[in-house]
């Protein structure tokens, strides 16, 4: 919790009351490795920061699962276009690992939103960083090799993902089949 008020108040400055209104909106969640926290075609009803461990989302195509987004201790994750929507989601949100979350509904963060302009300039933030994600996943996944999508991915995504997201999840948000990835692994650590 002391974690999310620092970023938050880094972020958008909020004041001492700003937290408290904020904070009280704030449930806790524990889920085991494995949890489906929200299914596809269900709504997301809430966004997620995470305390501790690893979430995933990822749809599926032709019955394989497709990672589309990670995210670890510290960050933010949902089904962000259910979410902003409230509409059916087409991806599913997974815990990789057993994690610890603060959850914030969506009818909570309209409410924030009435409350204090700063509220709405986190909503701004997540959803411009969210914006930045899916552009620069969709460029690389257009323009580069398997290798270089993998240098991408090391060099711009937090090392506590890099480590522990299993590889096979890693290569289908690649869009390289596993075996690919391990050759281009084995590349790099020789070169």
């Amino acid at each position: 919790m002391a974690e999310l008020h620092k970023i938050l108040k880094e972020l958008i400055g909020l004041t001492k009351s700003e937290w408290e209104s904020f904070n009280v909106k704030l449930n806790k969640k524990e889920f085991k490795a494995r949890t489906l926290i929200i299914k596809e075609g269900s709504i997301a009803h809430n966004l997620y920061f995470i305390e501790s461990g690893t979430l995933r989302t990822y749809h599926l195509r032709d019955g394989k699962e497709i990672s589309t987004y990670f995210a670890c201790d510290k960050q933010f994750i949902s089904s962000f276009s259910s979410f902003i929507t409230q509409t059916a989601s087409f991806e599913t949100l997974e815990a990789i690992e057993d994690s610890s979350v603060y959850e914030l509904s969506y009818q909570a963060l309209t409410e924030l939103y009435k409350d204090s302009s700063k509220f709405e300039k986190l909503g701004r933030i997540l959803a411009e960083k969210n914006y930045l994600c899916v552009m620069d996943r969709t460029l690389t996944m257009q323009t580069r090799t398997a290798k270089e999508k993998y240098l991408d991915f090391i060099k711009n995504y937090d090392d506590d993902i890099v480590q522990r997201v299993p590889q096979h999840m890693i290569a289908t948000f690649l869009g390289i089949a596993p075996e690919s990835l391990s050759r281009v692994r084995k590349e790099i650590s020789i070169s």
